[in-house]
């Protein structure tokens, strides 16, 4: 692309950052922490860990799940 600027492509079997899902998805991290706080995204923190892991599968599971609501 000539921006400089691609999606990055989703492998259900890797694991991301929240940053790293924000990006491929193409939206801020606060809209993924709401995602993941109000329980449309899985993620999993270690205990005594800050970072957060999202596995790719979770993120295409969000997606399957979630339906555009569609204006009559």
């Amino acid at each position: 692309m000539s921006d400089g600027h691609s999606k990055q492509v989703i492998n259900a079997n890797a694991v991301y950052s929240r940053q790293e899902a924000a990006d491929a998805l193409g939206i801020s991290l606060s809209t993924l922490q709401r995602l993941i706080d109000e329980g449309y995204l899985r993620a999993s923190r270690p205990a005594g860990m800050r970072r957060v892991f999202i596995q790719g599968s979770s993120i295409f599971e969000m997606l399957d799940r979630t339906e555009v609501e569609r204006s009559a």
